[in-house]
């Protein structure tokens, strides 16, 4: 599809955009620049839809993001959050509104994928990219970068955007630094139908015994998504946590469908976000939230600025021109995923310290429940709730010395 000859001549075609990854952060930029009314190649490495280790939880600032008429698959509502320390405390609070949506990755991706394709982005699949290229023999003018893949085919773009995941070449082109690495441990975990019963519309949240790790139980229908996170270099730590996690709730007995790992990667403060006409978004950027590792949101909100800017890029006539667009890029990304990552790193930090009084507050003191309930709402964000309530900046600004 991409080396298809453009003209009678038989020079090769040039897309506008090439989006390089097919997941929430791609598929949010090949929509966003198709809408545009660009040529967009959207290339992903496996054949869809494909199994993504993530719990599922769709907050507020996900579907807010959403293309329109985009109807999100949930497999359950959350109204109900119960909250453990290390299995201790254990208290369940509630609230008449839906807290956020749980859905299953492959599906919701897919849909994602499907809504780039009405708005003209094109897809192919088992597209592997070893490397993209701006200068040298595979590029035939100063405007345009070529997308290698595997195999030696070379695609040809005037933006690309990479958004292929967390290990990502594209990342590795642009220069990525990263600054916060975590192991993430999940089980996809089939229950009776009387034990989905129990755990309909509520999830548990229990603050692990590693400083910063913290466990999770999203019900899905008749399925449970139980998954651990903590710091990388702690594996047996965190394998063990998992055990524990799962033994204590009796779900022990239950054969998991899917077992998996994967890493969570944060980008450093100093981080590029761009380089040259390549622009990186999502996991492939290190953008996701330190203290949660909540990433769906930062892939959805950073891919659709990444394909809007890609669009600005592919019009550039010259290097000072895409520059320019490259760094209004990575400004709108630092001013506003950049300053909720800044916040996020704080509460990290005082949470590792003092879990224990996170807990306190979660559960037993009503503005931090409310603040709570309004982020994953998308009433605010971690960033606006510091900078709006002076309370909230003096009790981080506490814990941070």
């Amino acid at each position: 599809m991409s080396s298809e000859n453009s003209s009678a001549e038989g020079t090769q075609r040039v897309w506008d955009v090439v989006v390089v990854g097919a997941g929430p952060a791609g598929a949010s930029a090949a929509y966003a620049a198709a809408v545009a009314g660009r040529s967009v190649l959207l290339l992903e490495k496996a054949d869809l839809p494909r199994y993504k280790t993530c719990g599922g939880g769709i907050i507020g600032p996900s579907r807010d993001t959403l293309p329109p008429g985009f109807d999100l698959p949930f497999k359950d509502k959350v109204h109900a959050v119960t909250f453990s320390n290390n299995g201790r405390f254990t208290r369940t609070r509630r609230s008449r509104q839906m807290l956020f949506g749980l859905i299953n990755r492959p599906e919701f991706d897919q849909q994602l994928v499907e809504h780039a394709q009405k708005a003209g982005a094109e897809l192919r699949t088992g597209a592997t990219v070893v490397r993209v290229e701006q200068h040298g023999a595979a590029v035939p003018d100063r405007r345009t970068v070529a997308v290698v893949l595997q195999g030696g085919e070379t695609v040809l773009a005037r933006a690309v955007v990479g958004a292929d995941g967390s290990a990502s070449r594209i990342g590795a082109h642009v220069g990525v630094k990263l600054d916060q690495v975590d192991l993430g441990l999940e089980s996809e975990i089939p229950v009776p139908e009387t034990v989905a019963e129990d755990w309909k519309g509520r999830v548990l949240i229990d603050w692990g015994p590693m400083p910063g790790s913290y466990g999770w139980v999203f019900p899905k229908g008749d399925t449970l998504t139980v998954g651990v996170i903590s710091a990388r270099g702690e594996g047996a730590a965190t394998k063990r946590y998992l055990e524990d996690f799962v033994a204590r709730l009796g779900l022990s007995g239950f054969e998991p469908s899917v077992s998996s790992g994967h890493l969570t990667r944060c980008r450093a403060e100093d981080s590029p976000l761009t380089r040259g006409r390549v622009l990186v978004c999502g996991d492939a950027a290190g953008l996701l939230e330190p203290w949660t590792r909540e990433g769906i949101s930062f892939a959805l909100r950073s891919g659709r600025l990444a394909g809007e800017w890609a669009v600005r890029i592919s019009e550039a006539h010259d290097a000072v021109d895409a520059r320019r667009q490259a760094l209004n890029y990575a400004f709108a990304i630092k001013a506003g995923l950049g300053v909720e990552m800044s916040v996020g790193r704080r509460m990290l930090k005082a949470f590792e310290r003092r879990p224990g009084l996170f807990h306190a507050a979660l559960t037993g003191f009503r503005p931090a429940w409310k603040a709570f309930t309004d982020i994953t709402r998308g009433a605010t964000t971690l960033g606006e709730l510091i900078r709006s309530h002076p309370l909230a900046q003096r009790a981080l600004t506490a814990f941070d010395r």
